[in-house]
């Protein structure tokens, strides 16, 4: 059962981290950056939750879930903000729980011992097999949201397809 939890963690974290670009680069704040954003957050909560149930290293509560009750708490207020209308606070809580993501990713690369140093020495092959799937997968995603979705979201802009008269 733990490599089904940590799995879904590196899976959902690896889409954190490359969803998030994606929304803060784009300079149009449209119905495809709801689209991708929600994904995001709720990947950042499979992180967060998912994160609770790994005592790989300690057996106990360590820095790392620390984070994940803050950064489960940051997402959150980034998600009421927004529906406030606040947007300067919605960015900041959404862009500082990404880089925070970014900062445990990095330390569960580097650290000594952890499932993903381990692979990389012990099955590198594995590793980036799973790296270049999930890449492969959020890039055709991300795609799809970006190219194909235009088409709904030009619709309900002009008021297509609505009863209001």
């Amino acid at each position: 059962m733990e490599n089904i939890i940590i799995a879904v963690h590196a899976i959902s974290a690896s889409l954190v981290i490359l969803l998030a670009p994606v929304n803060i680069l784009r300079r149009r704040k449209d119905f495809r950056h709801r689209v991708v954003g929600r994904a995001w957050v709720i990947s950042m909560y499979f992180v967060c939750v998912s994160g609770m149930f790994i005592y790989t290293i300690s057996g106990g509560f360590t820095i790392f879930h620390a984070l994940a009750i803050f950064t489960f708490g940051t997402t959150t207020f980034g998600v009421v903000n927004i529906r406030r209308g606040n947007i300067p606070g919605h960015i900041g809580n959404m862009v500082r729980s990404w880089i925070g993501a970014m900062v445990a990713g990095a330390f569960a690369v580097f650290a000594p011992g952890r499932v993903i140093s381990t692979l990389y020495v012990d099955e590198p092959s594995l590793l980036w097999g799973a790296i270049g799937i999930v890449v492969a997968l959020a890039t055709i995603w991300v795609l799809y949201v970006l190219l194909m979705l235009r088409k709904g979201a030009r619709g309900r802009a002009s008021g297509m397809g609505t009863t209001a008269g």
